[in-house]
């Protein structure tokens, strides 16, 4: 009778033990917050979010001009041409693209470097219209 006892002070009723499951499950779930770029945001729970569509990247030439992909992007575009790598200079790279606000990317000659040997430079653009970009190289 005592085995009895101890296993009747420790069942739980259905309340707690769905009380119980639910937080097991809730714990494993990811919550992603994301801000918008040139803009604001807005939210509509009746209806889905939409993705913008990706400008398309510029192919780079077959002269070793290097393309960079850019954060949050809406029609700017990161082009280094073969020739300012090889230049030796550093320089202001401007990435308006075809967006209605310009963005320039500041990059030394260490940056150009890199970006010659094919290695990953990522730089924070300027803040024009009250954001900026990253622009990654490689």
């Amino acid at each position: 009778m005592q085995e009895e006892k101890s296993v009747l002070e420790t069942a739980i009723d259905r309340r707690q033990f769905t009380l119980a499951s639910a937080m097991a499950l809730l714990s494993g779930v990811a919550i992603t917050i994301t801000e918008t770029a040139c803009g604001g945001s807005s939210y509509s729970p009746s209806s889905p979010t939409t993705t913008p569509t990706p400008n398309p990247t510029p192919t780079p030439s077959a002269g070793g001009d290097k393309v960079g992909t850019i954060s949050s992007n809406h029609n700017h575009s990161a082009v280094v041409t073969a020739a300012k790598i090889t230049a030796g200079a550093a320089y202001s790279l401007d990435i308006q693209g075809s967006a209605s606000h310009p963005h320039t990317v500041e990059l030394t000659v260490a940056d150009l470097t890199a970006i010659a040997a094919n290695q990953r430079v990522s730089k924070e653009s300027s803040t024009d219209s009250s954001h900026s970009h990253t622009v990654t190289f490689n």
